[in-house]
């Protein structure tokens, strides 16, 4: 008897080891409903800094440098000395020029007086009318010769100025390329230094001429409500990931569009009082071009990034759970601006991702209520 039971609880056993186990219920996750509001319009794009003014500063004139007077990487002012150049060719010029003028000056003065005596003597015929003439030729030649000659010593002295290198513009000077001893020359133009003028200081980007396009649409069709150009305000990320803690302003668009990458030049102008802004720094120019009247945001943890884009997870009809690729605006506080891929309505996993897979259904939490203070 024993004999023949033990096969039948062996298959008893075996039928109650292939029976699947319960499903496990549907994840809880929490979800926001994407509600339409509001939303400043903000516009990332890289950019370089760059000086107001930059000034080259040349030899005017031909010398040996005899002396450096300021220090390298300072503040100057508009007229503050930088270069000394050895004055003595320029000096015995200026005065060789003097003495000419001086020359002319008598000259002319010997020529007037004939002149003046000679004009009574015409009329008592004691003189002909030829030689009167020629005397007032040579009076006029003499007043000739003495601004000319002026010009000359005025040309020479501007000469001996320039052997006294000035800062042309006020701002931060630069290193010098010139040292003691080196001989310069006015017609080579030879570089002795530079200065820029750092405050206020401008920053340079580029916008894709589509984009604009874009942008100009949108606010002739009242989806975006934009400021005047010239009061469009800016704002940079530095390298650091820091905020500029001040707010420029657009002051500059190019009219055309660069045909080699299609995109359209742009400036906007900073205060720099601590200058902190040097030229040539990388820096991120976020510009706030207006405002969307129907924009969308959704909290940074619902969102996925990945080499494909950025998703969310959306619940659907009958609480399934399902990606949806979107394309993500700017951050503000913590939250995303959702350009493309979302409507209102939209209800968005932001809690419990980690358990969701796609196709599945999922179950919402009921909304937390905050506790009574």
């Amino acid at each position: 008897m024993l004999a023949r039971f033990l096969p039948l609880a062996a298959l008893a056993l075996t039928a109650c080891g292939s029976a699947p186990p319960p499903a496990p219920p549907p994840p809880e996750v929490d979800v926001v409903t994407l509600v339409s509001q509001p939303v400043t319009n903000v516009v990332e794009l890289p950019a370089r800094v760059q000086a107001v003014r930059t000034a080259e500063v040349r030899a005017r004139t031909d010398g040996i440098v005899e002396r450096r007077l300021y220090a390298e990487g300072t503040d100057v002012r508009q007229g503050t000395p930088l270069f000394q150049i050895d004055p003595a060719q320029n000096q015995a010029a200026y005065n060789n020029a003097l003495a000419q003028l001086r020359r002319a000056e008598a000259g002319a003065a010997n020529a007037a007086q004939v002149v003046q005596r000679y004009r009574p003597l015409v009329g008592q015929q004691a003189i002909s009318n030829q030689e009167y003439d020629a005397a007032v030729a040579q009076s006029a030649q003499g007043a000739a010769d003495v601004g000319s000659a002026r010009a000359q010593a005025e040309r020479a002295r501007l000469d001996l100025s320039y052997t006294r290198v000035v800062a042309p513009i006020s701002g931060r000077v630069g290193r010098a390329q010139v040292t003691e001893g080196a001989l310069v020359s006015a017609s080579q133009a030879t570089l002795m230094t530079t200065i820029e003028q750092l405050d206020p200081i401008y920053v340079n980007f580029s916008q894709s001429n589509t984009e604009l396009l874009g942008i100009r649409r949108d606010v002739m069709a009242g989806r975006i409500s934009a400021p005047n150009f010239n009061s469009t305000p800016v704002r940079l990320v530095l390298d650091d990931g820091s905020v500029y803690p001040i707010v420029g302003h657009l002051d500059f668009l190019d009219l055309s569009v660069d045909e080699a990458t299609g995109t359209v030049s742009l400036r906007a102008e900073f205060p720099n009082p601590q200058q902190l802004l040097i030229p040539g720094q990388f820096v991120r120019a976020r510009i706030e071009v207006g405002r969307l009247a129907a924009g969308l945001k959704v909290p940074q943890r619902a969102v996925q990034l990945g080499a494909q884009g950025a998703t969310v997870m959306v619940v659907g009809a009958n609480n399934i759970a399902n990606p949806r690729p979107v394309k993500l605006g700017d951050i503000q506080g913590e939250e995303w601006v959702i350009r493309e891929g979302l409507r209102p309505g939209d209800r968005v996993i932001v809690n419990g991702l980690q358990k969701v897979r796609p196709g599945s259904p999922v179950r919402i939490a009921a909304p937390k209520r905050r506790a009574a203070r």
